[in-house]
């Protein structure tokens, strides 16, 4: 099928909330292709320890093009251990700038505790504003419903929890199957 033809697939909501000491990133399980749920169950949050520091990522986008660059951020924190920003400003430069790179659709939300980044292909570091960030196709909604309760006396896990939830009841291509990673500080 030509690209234009293909229906796409969908999916992926992924928030990351930073609350008091903890960062929680978690994302949803359902993959469709066009109309059709294609899986329910799709793990796109993984914890990550390069050189013995830490780190939570979550991928929306095509997770070949995710598990690239996963891989390739964990080769930068083996270069760099314990200095997130600075790999991911190496992975976003090398993302902008390599043709291979450049073909590759996702994004990340990425944390060691301290901060988190939403790292993108147009050589985005974003760290964000209200420690809230949310990716894919219910990003948008997670993000508003996560901010209305940040200032709740909520954790960060269950400002992330309900959020998902308020995003799957409104987003198609959003499950209630999560995924949950927590890293403190």
């Amino acid at each position: 099928m030509a690209r234009e033809e293909f229906p796409g697939w969908h999916g992926t909501t992924i928030i990351g909330v930073k609350k008091d000491d903890e960062v929680v990133i978690a994302g949803d399980g359902q993959v469709s292709l066009g109309q059709t749920v294609i899986k329910g169950t799709a793990r796109k949050v993984r914890r990550l320890s390069p050189g013995g520091y830490d780190v939570v990522a979550g991928f929306a986008g095509s997770t070949a093009d995710a598990f690239t660059l996963l891989e390739r951020l964990e080769a930068k924190l083996e270069a760099t251990p314990g200095q997130l920003a600075r790999a991911s400003v190496e992975l976003a430069k090398d993302w902008r700038t390599d043709k291979y790179l450049q073909k590759l659709e996702a994004m990340l939300i990425v944390s060691d505790g301290a901060d988190i980044f939403v790292i993108t292909g147009a050589g985005d570091v974003l760290e964000p504003e209200h420690d809230v960030a949310a990716i894919g196709s219910g990003g948008n909604f997670a993000l508003a419903a996560a901010r209305g309760m940040m200032d709740s006396d909520r954790s960060a896990e269950d400002v992330a929890r309900d959020a998902m939830a308020i995003a799957a009841d409104i987003c198609v291509y959003t499950n209630g199957n999560l995924t949950v990673e927590k890293i403190t500080a």
